[in-house]
């Protein structure tokens, strides 16, 4: 799927691929982050076998103009989970925000381990 807008030079098309890969190095930078994991064995045993190109840790939805992110992280020990997540959610939302611009609906985050 793609997200897509018009103005007046033209159709502007942003596929859920190359959003998943902005938001994945989008996440890296928030601050308690180590690292992004699969969001299932399923998951990665499948793009283990297929020639699909998925991102690590990040799925992508889009309806119409609006653009929901679940995002799978490992945070760093010692953090506030809590804050860590919410600041990747308002940085992210932010983020893809600009670089679509496009309402960005939901961030889900979730904690999938920590590491020292």
């Amino acid at each position: 799927m793609s997200v897509n807008t018009n103005n007046i030079y033209g159709e502007i098309s942003i596929t859920d691929d190359a959003i998943a890969n902005f938001v994945y190095y989008t996440s890296l930078e928030c601050y308690g982050i180590v690292e992004l994991v699969p969001y299932s064995i399923l998951d990665s045993v499948t793009a283990l076998f297929t020639r699909k190109n998925t991102v690590k840790g990040v799925r992508i939805r889009t309806n119409g103009d609006r653009i929901f992110i679940d995002i799978h992280v490992i945070v760093k020990h010692g953090v506030s989970i809590k804050a860590v997540a919410e600041s990747l959610k308002e940085f992210v939302k932010y983020r893809v925000e600009r670089f679509t611009g496009m309402l960005v609906d939901t961030v889900n985050v979730n904690i999938k381990g920590v590491k020292l």
